[in-house]
């Protein structure tokens, strides 16, 4: 990759970051659970791209990536639902005593 590119790279990076902020702050609290959702099924995506790219043939930093991608949507997929499943133990009714 030239450096040229590797700049807008960076550019259009940032910029999408910089949007993704600004969206995510503009998310009223009672969509939270359904942007999760979302987001924990783009990650389980992620994760099954990168443990295809994992079991197939390549350069050494695309497994590196590869790998470093299903470690982290891993993390991601797991925390998603494990706060989900927080967020809807809310709405369950307690039991009393």
């Amino acid at each position: 990759m030239s450096i040229t590119n590797w700049f807008a790279a960076l550019f259009v990076f940032t910029l999408a970051s910089f949007a993704g902020l600004e969206v995510i702050n503009k998310v009223p609290p009672t969509l939270h659970t359904p942007l999760m959702s979302g987001a924990n099924a783009i990650s389980g995506i992620v994760l099954l791209g990168a443990l295809t790219l994992l079991g197939g043939e390549g350069p050494p930093l695309l497994k590196g990536l590869a790998f470093t991608a299903a470690i982290l949507a891993t993390v991601n997929v797991v925390g998603g639902f494990w706060v989900t499943d927080r967020m809807l133990a809310m709405f369950k009714a307690r039991e009393t005593k």
